[in-house]
């Protein structure tokens, strides 16, 4: 199957959903689960050479990866998490909290920092999300500030841990796939991303001067914080986003009862609520593994890497290729680890020939994977945070003032040679 072929469920996709969506001007016209359903339906008819039972097989094959069942189970226990959390206030004390703890000019910074703190602790931009997204939708609803602007924020500060962490499965592969140290790619990259986070604060700064609190804060029940803390603290420590899901269900439950907020059956129905709310992720989740599964079945993934490898030539054309390559493999993944498995090997080839560094090489696999990721609407960052906040994804996306800057200064890291010593 000819490679533009292989490639057009994508294309049918974002036509139907992000093209159509523009020219409406309404996010919320088109649905993204149909979206999906009328794209993966195209997949399955133009994939040739199989009957269709074998034709469903392989797309049930990839909405069966393991990694798109792992995220499944991250939106069960997140949501069940979420509306518990919620019905017994524990979500509006943590908010209360926060505006205490930051004066009104910092919040937005504040926030930032914390996303940053938090991801690049537990090395995932997922369970940053999941902890901090709540927090953001009551802050947004006391401030009046808007809402996915806010949320922006917290997927922009996830986002920089998950690519610089010394535990993010991105920074393994990279470095794993270009065969270089973890500390000497977290120094070349920290390189070019630090300064992008640190223009982004600048704006939250200058643009938190004029935010206002529009009531007064009431006071803070503090026992009902202690599942945030148990949560964030757990998340810190390193410990699987399951086990800290179910701890954060558990205490959340525990102290709802005890302090009458509600009982043991108010607790099953928050949590049943919570995990229906999440039902549409779950499908979408599903048709985009599938969907994905064809492309790269029917040869989508090999004609890019082919087409972007053909022609390099030079240092910064072989490192341009190298950023567009998983950029390209992540549009059609929808997963920063798996598209940068997908083309380290190609990476590292390039990096060989050209005799480039490979600690330069695992940093821009790194950022332009995660810079990708980041502003794709049906990934799992945008999806997560678009369901807990109730809002289209497609609403966050021009708010990503992090995910942006940083692909910017990744490009210009590559254009003008930076860092010097390891170009």
């Amino acid at each position: 199957m000819s490679g533009l072929r292989a490639l057009s469920p994508l294309i049918v996709f974002l036509c139907l959903y992000l093209v159509t969506s523009i020219i409406v001007n309404d996010f919320y016209k088109v649905p993204i689960t149909v979206a999906f359903l009328v794209s993966s339906c195209y997949a399955i008819a133009i994939t040739h050479g199989l009957p269709l039972d074998e034709r469903i097989h392989q797309f049930s094959k990839g909405a069966s990866n393991k990694n798109v069942l792992l995220m499944i189970w991250i939106f069960i226990l997140a949501g069940a998490f979420a509306t518990l959390a919620k019905a017994i206030g524990s979500i509006d004390a943590t908010v209360n909290l926060t505006l205490h703890i930051l004066p009104d000019n910092l919040l937005l910074a504040g926030i930032f920092l914390a996303a940053c703190f938090i991801s690049l602790s537990i090395g995932t931009s997922v369970g940053t999300i999941v902890a901090l997204t709540p927090v953001a939708v009551g802050l947004a609803d006391k401030t009046g500030i808007a809402l996915p602007y806010m949320v922006a924020i917290v997927v922009g500060g996830s986002l920089f841990g998950d690519n610089l962490s010394f535990i993010s499965d991105t920074t393994i592969a990279a470095t794993k796939t270009q065969g270089c140290d973890m500390k000497d790619k977290f120094r070349v990259n920290s390189m070019i991303v630090v300064p992008a986070a640190v223009v982004v604060l600048a704006i939250y700064i200058w643009q938190g001067m004029g935010v206002h609190e529009l009531t007064l804060t009431p006071d803070i029940d503090w026992i009902k914080v202690i599942p945030y803390l148990v949560v964030l603290g757990t998340a810190i420590a390193g410990v699987n986003v399951f086990l800290v899901l179910t701890m954060g269900i558990i205490v959340a439950g525990i102290i709802g009862i005890s302090t009458y907020s509600i009982d043991v059956f108010d607790c099953f129905a928050a949590m049943s609520t919570g995990i229906i709310s999440m039902g549409e992720l779950i499908i979408i989740t599903l048709l985009a593994g599938g969907m994905l599964e064809l492309i790269r079945y029917n040869g989508g993934i090999n004609y890019i890497i082919k087409g972007l490898t053909r022609k390099v030539s030079g240092k910064r054309g072989a490192e341009l290729s190298v950023g567009a390559l998983v950029s390209i493999a992540n549009v059609c993944t929808a997963n920063n680890t798996i598209a940068i498995l997908t083309t380290g090997p190609i990476a590292k080839d390039i990096a060989t020939r050209f005799k480039l560094d490979p600690r330069k090489t695992a940093s821009i696999l790194d950022t332009f994977s995660c810079f990708v990721q980041g502003i794709i609407p049906y990934g799992a960052q945008l999806l997560m945070a678009a369901g807990l906040a109730g809002i289209s994804p497609i609403s966050i996306v021009g708010n990503l003032y992090y995910p942006f800057t940083m692909g910017i200064f990744a490009l210009l890291a590559i254009l003008f040679r930076y860092p010097r010593r390891y170009s």
